[in-house]
């Protein structure tokens, strides 16, 4: 029986497929060049969702996620940034806009819709501190 996953089993057999001894087709594409596919493993997703297909959502989300993966494969050897850096950056910034989760604003949310208004008002407000 195949052992449980991880994102860095994923990681490690991204670098592998762009590594020397890997495959060629991987080792050749860019961050540009990945628009494309995850573009289209994006759009399998919503196809699945509509449909109501679970099973083929489930593969489709493997899809995606290891357009993500091998895009910051290519990021880390390019010396841009590495899937630390995005889980971090998307952890930090998932608890900075859910402020009535983990913050100052617990008693302002009563409902989805509170949600949704919060949640814009603090991606605003933090999007206005970075400009």
């Amino acid at each position: 029986m195949l052992r449980k996953k991880t994102l860095k089993d994923l990681q490690r057999l991204a670098a592998k497929l762009r590594s020397k001894k890997g495959c060629p087709w991987d080792r050749k594409q860019t961050i540009a060049s990945m628009l494309e596919y995850i573009d289209e493993e994006v759009s399998e997703v919503r196809v699945a969702i509509e449909n109501g297909d679970h099973k083929n959502l489930r593969e489709e989300l493997g899809d995606v996620l290891f357009q993500i993966v091998m895009i910051a494969q290519i990021a880390k050897e390019m010396e841009y940034f590495n899937m630390d850096d995005v889980l971090k950056d998307i952890y930090k910034k998932i608890r900075r806009r859910h402020t009535w989760v983990f913050g100052k604003d617990r008693h302002k949310v009563k409902t989805p819709e509170d949600a949704l208004k919060l949640w814009k008002k603090n991606k605003n407000k933090q999007k206005d501190n970075v400009n």
